[in-house]
C-alpha cells in the first residue's frame, strides 16, 4: 500500500501536470513536465497515465498523445456542442459599422444580389463593405459565380441568421420596422444587434470608409 504522504504528492503532481497540459497550445512530453517540476520522466508519465484515466471514466476533457507528447483536447462526444459554443462566442465579437449593416440589410432584402445592384441603392461604392461582410462570413456567393465583381450574387448565410435570431430570411422584421428602429440613430454610430445578460453586443468593428 502507498504511503499516505506519496498519494498526496502524487495526487499534486497530476494537479500541476494538468494545469501545464491546459494551457499548452502544443502537444507536451512527459519528458517536459518532468523536467519542468523537478521530478523523474517516470513520475509524469504515471501521472499523465493517471489523467487518462481519470478522464476515460466520463467528462468534458481527454488527452491526446500526438506529436510524441500530450495534448489536452474536449472529449469527442461533446464536439457539436463545442463547435456551436466556439461560433457564440465568435458572434459576440464581430462589430459593423452602419456602413456595412445597411449593406447587410440590403443583401438580405434583396438576395441574391449584384455588387452594381448593391450600389444602386445605397448609392455608394460598396466593395470595401462587402469584403467585409465576407471576410465575417455574414454572407457569401455561389462558388461556381462569375469572376467579374459586378456579376456576382450574393446572399446572406446561416451565420447570419443564427446572429439575429432568425429561423429563416422569410422571418426578418419589415422593412417599415426597420425604419422606424433606426430613423433616430446618429449616422456614423455602429448599431447594436444583439443583448446578452443586459450588455448591448455589437457586430463589427470596422469603420467603413
Amino acid at each position: 500500500m502507498q504511503p499516505a504522504d506519496g498519494r498526496e504528492a502524487m495526487d499534486l503532481l497530476e494537479r500541476q501536470t494538468e494545469a501545464l497540459l491546459f494551457v499548452s497550445t502544443q502537444p507536451v512530453s512527459a519528458l517536459a513536465i518532468a523536467e519542468h517540476l523537478g521530478v523523474s520522466e517516470e513520475r509524469a508519465a504515471r501521472a499523465i497515465n493517471n489523467l487518462r484515466e481519470l478522464y476515460s471514466r466520463g467528462g468534458g476533457l481527454t488527452l491526446l498523445n500526438l506529436a510524441g507528447g500530450w495534448q489536452m483536447a474536449t472529449a469527442p462526444e461533446h464536439a457539436d456542442i463545442v463547435e456551436s459554443f466556439s461560433a457564440f462566442l465568435s458572434m459576440q465579437r464581430i462589430r459593423l459599422s452602419r456602413a456595412a449593416l445597411e449593406t447587410l440589410s440590403v443583401i438580405a432584402y434583396n438576395q441574391p444580389v449584384t455588387m452594381a445592384e448593391i450600389e444602386e441603392i445605397r448609392s455608394v461604392r460598396c466593395d470595401r463593405v462587402v469584403e467585409t461582410l465576407l471576410k465575417n462570413g455574414l454572407i457569401d456567393r455561389p462558388r461556381n459565380d462569375g469572376a467579374r465583381k459586378s456579376a456576382r450574387r450574393y446572399r446572406t448565410t446561416n451565420k447570419f441568421l443564427e446572429i439575429f435570431g432568425l429561423s429563416s430570411i422569410s422571418a426578418l422584421p419589415t422593412l417599415e420596422e426597420l425604419r422606424a428602429d433606426y430613423e433616430d440613430e446618429d449616422e456614423n454610430e455602429p448599431q447594436a444587434l444583439v443583448e446578452s445578460d443586459g450588455e448591448e453586443r455589437y457586430l463589427g468593428g470596422l469603420k467603413d470608409e
